[in-house]
């Protein structure tokens, strides 16, 4: 039955493909920075102010070098941050505050967003209960 079972078993057929995503990372970033930044320091179209424009291109820069590669976890989450301590609490604040704005401007990003969340948070449970 062991070598039959390859051949007509569906089910070992199928394999997932892993997904890149650093690209939706970087998009949903770049989004939430100019919300927070139009909100908070009054910058309008694309551009940012030069402090928020100064750790968004960090962070862009950091994401590329990410350790996870690209099955990452999203940066605002992440137990192992890139950046300095200042910056990492910077980056974190901006995300945090511009969450409302993300839900009301762009909510399919913001929906996939809270979702890759809880499925890290909750992969992280079942880990640590593993361990157990």
């Amino acid at each position: 039955m062991g070598i039959f079972s390859r051949f007509f078993n569906k089910r070992a057929k199928q394999q997932v493909p892993i997904k890149n995503t650093v690209p939706e990372e970087r998009k949903t970033i770049r989004k939430a920075f100019g919300v927070y930044c139009h909100g908070h320091h009054g910058t309008s179209g694309k551009a940012l102010c030069p402090k928020c424009n100064a750790i968004l291109m960090t962070a862009m820069t950091k994401i590329q070098r990410c350790p996870y590669g690209i099955t990452k976890p999203p940066c605002h989450i992440c137990d192992t941050p890139c950046f300095g301590r200042k910056q990492t609490e910077e980056f974190r604040k901006i995300m945090k505050n511009s969450r409302k704005g993300m839900f009301f401007r762009h909510p399919k990003l913001f929906i996939k967003q809270k979702l890759k969340e809880w499925g890290f948070s909750y992969m992280k449970q079942k880990q640590g209960q593993k361990g157990k």
